[in-house]
C-alpha cells in the first residue's frame, strides 16, 4: 500500500504539513479510460531573402516552388544534409513537383512515422516571396518538422529544413517562437552552377550538400531565407480507449495532500502533466502486487493538471486533476 516511500503511517504528518503550507482541495473530473497526449499549434512563416548581391544576377523568372513538407517522428528521415536525395525530394529541387514527395509522406503517415503533409504557396512569383502554414497543430509523438522548397528556376536547388524538434527535450515541454536561418542546397541529382533548368543528371548521384560560398555556385555565404516558428497554444487532447476497469481515484475531494488509487495493479508508472504539457511528476509502484496504491501531491503547485496511468502492456488512462 505504498508508492515511492509514501505509505499510511506517514499521513498525519503529511497533513500537518500541509496544513501549515497551503489548502488543498482536489477535484477529479473522469474521462473514464481515456489517454492523454500533449499538442502545440504554430504558425510556421518562410521569409526569402533572395537577391542578386548575395546570390548573383537572378533569371528574370526567379520564384519558389510550393513549401511542402510533413511532421514527424524519428523513424524516419524524409531529407538529409550529406545523405542522397530520395526521389521525391529530388522532384522539389529540380522541378517543383510535389506528387512523389507527397506519395513518400503519405506512405509513412499510414506506417505510423508520419502525421500530417504540408503544402503552401510561396508569393509572390519572385525572388522575394514568403509562405505561413497557419495554425499547425502538432502533436508529441510527431515533433519533428520537415520542409523544403525549389529555388527556381534552377539545376536542383532548394531550401531545406531536416527533422526540426519543436519538443525541448530538456525541459519537457514545447518550444517558444524562433527563427532559424536558411542557405542554398544542391541536391546532388543534376549538374549545373548557374540557374538553368534540363541540365545532365549528376551521374553517380551525389548527396544534399550547402552551397552557400561554395566555390563555383553563385550564392556567397549570406542566408537565402529565414524560418519563423510561432508558438500560439498548447493543450492536452483526450481520447477514448478501453483499460484499466475499475481503476479510481479518491477520496474527491482530496485536502490531505494524498491521492490514493483503486484497483491498481497493472499500473507501471504514473505521470502527472500541467496544462502546458511538461511533465512535473513521474511515479514508479514499488510493488507490483499492491491493489491500491498512494500518491504524495502535497507539492504541487494550484492549478490545473493531467493525471496518466501506465500499464505493464503499453495501455493508459487519465484523469482530470485541480489543485486549488
Amino acid at each position: 500500500m505504498k508508492l515511492l516511500k509514501t505509505t499510511t503511517s506517514q499521513y498525519p504528518q503529511l497533513k500537518t504539513m500541509k496544513k501549515t503550507t497551503l489548502s488543498l482541495f482536489l477535484s477529479i473530473f473522469l474521462a473514464l479510460n481515456a489517454f492523454t497526449q500533449s499538442t502545440a499549434t504554430y504558425d510556421i512563416t518562410f521569409t526569402s531573402t533572395w537577391n542578386a548581391i548575395d546570390h548573383g544576377t537572378l533569371p528574370s523568372s526567379a520564384h519558389w516552388s510550393d513549401l511542402v513538407g510533413a511532421n514527424h517522428n524519428s523513424n524516419i528521415t524524409f531529407l538529409e544534409m550529406g545523405a542522397m536525395a530520395s526521389p521525391g525530394i529530388k522532384d522539389v529541387a529540380e522541378l517543383g513537383s510535389n506528387g512523389v514527395f507527397n506519395s513518400e509522406v503519405q506512405s509513412e503517415i499510414n506506417s505510423g512515422n508520419a502525421e500530417q503533409w504540408f503544402q503552401e504557396s510561396i508569393d509572390p512569383f519572385a525572388a522575394i516571396a514568403s509562405a505561413t502554414l497557419s495554425n499547425v497543430v502538432i502533436s508529441e509523438d510527431y515533433p519533428l518538422l520537415t520542409l523544403a522548397s525549389m529555388i527556381a528556376p534552377s539545376p536542383d536547388w532548394m531550401i531545406a529544413v531536416n527533422s526540426l524538434n519543436l519538443w525541448n527535450t530538456s525541459t519537457n515541454r514545447w518550444k517558444e517562437s524562433f527563427s532559424i536561418d536558411l542557405y542554398p542546397y544542391d541536391a546532388g541529382t543534376e549538374e549545373g552552377y548557374d540557374y538553368s533548368i534540363n541540365n545532365l543528371p549528376t551521374s553517380p548521384q551525389g548527396v544534399i550538400t550547402n552551397v552557400a560560398g561554395a566555390a563555383g555556385y553563385l550564392f556567397n555565404n549570406e542566408k537565402i531565407g529565414t524560418l519563423t516558428v510561432t508558438f500560439k497554444s498548447t493543450s492536452l487532447s483526450i481520447e477514448d480507449i478501453n483499460s484499466f476497469d475499475n481503476v479510481n481515484l479518491f477520496p474527491n475531494p482530496n485536502a490531505s495532500g494524498i491521492l490514493s488509487i483503486s484497483n491498481a495493479s497493472k499500473i507501471d508508472c504514473i505521470s502527472i502533466f500541467d496544462v502546458l504539457g511538461k511533465k512535473v511528476k513521474l511515479l514508479k509502484p514499488e510493488e507490483k502486487s499492491i491493489n491500491n496504491q498512494t500518491i504524495d501531491i502535497s507539492e504541487l503547485s494550484k492549478g490545473v493538471y493531467i493525471v496518466k496511468l501506465h500499464g505493464y502492456e503499453g495501455e493508459s488512462m487519465s484523469r482530470k486533476l485541480i489543485v486549488n
